[in-house]
């Protein structure tokens, strides 16, 4: 039911947001999505059919465990549902913000997530774009976080949910007027707020790692309002991938080993 409710909310997000960047886009793209979306969500669906085989639900059912067993700080303080259920939400979201910046900081991890940023465009379907073990990873790291906060396995449910549209959301190709913008980005992530970190600049790929609410790049200095160059023409993805075809669905799976291999 869990996966259900999963899946359905996250469907239901990506339909919005590619029918909002049909009509009204950020960008103009130049490269086709019948260029890259078959690779983005050909890794979409190989990284679904794997977790559904494997370890797909074990974020909610590592909360279930916890609880039953009073593991957790949460569970062993016995807090009220309702703050147990805001302190799950923001630990977790803290959580993935310091994963995010490992998976940049150390090389090994790097590797994996290179995928994500080698495309170079930026909508809906670059959300998906990660390679089958940096989604295994991060399932297990979840695991281990939800562990030892003793998360509340509902609030587990709607981070879940969070996590994907969110992702959705902010790297959607949608046309916001920056007014509006400016104003959402002292609580959410936006596209034009994620989109610098797409940049092939290192400076600015090396800011904006929030996912969810924008006040841990704040807090953490992580934070960077603009890009050296429009938001409408800054060049996307990594300097040495800059060749589409280079960047096919096996070229992607392959991409961390080779770099192993190279190191």
């Amino acid at each position: 039911m869990e996966t259900i409710i999963r899946l359905a909310a996250a469907l239901g997000i990506f339909f919005i947001m590619i029918c909002w960047e049909y009509f009204s886009p950020r960008r103009k793209q130049k490269i086709y999505r019948k260029q890259r979306w078959p690779v983005n969500l050909g890794l979409a669906a190989i990284n679904i059919i794997i977790m559904r085989l494997t370890i797909g639900g074990v974020a909610y059912l590592s909360a279930v465990n916890a609880a039953e067993n009073s593991w957790g700080l949460l569970n062993w303080l016995a807090v009220p549902e309702w703050l147990a259920i805001i302190v799950t939400l923001l630990f977790l979201d803290f959580a993935i913000y310091c994963q995010h910046i490992v998976s940049h900081k150390w090389l090994t991890l790097w590797h994996l997530h290179q995928v994500h940023h080698t495309d170079l465009e930026f909508d809906a379907t670059t959300a998906v774009r990660f390679h089958p073990l940096e989604i295994i990873i991060s399932m297990l790291y979840k695991a281990l976080c939800i562990y030892l906060i003793g998360g509340n396995p509902w609030a587990v449910i709607v981070f879940e949910i969070i996590l994907n549209g969110a992702a959705t959301f902010n790297h959607s190709n949608i046309n916001i007027p920056p007014a509006i913008d400016k104003k959402l980005r002292w609580l959410i992530i936006t596209p034009d707020m994620h989109r610098i970190h797409h940049s092939t600049f290192p400076k600015e790929t090396d800011s904006n790692y929030g996912f969810s609410i924008s006040c841990w790049d704040r807090l953490c200095k992580t934070y960077m309002a603009e890009p050296r160059q429009l938001q409408t023409v800054m060049p996307i993805g990594l300097r040495p991938f800059r060749r589409q075809d280079e960047l096919g669905f096996m070229q992607l799976l392959l991409l961390p080993f080779k770099a192993l291999r190279h190191r």
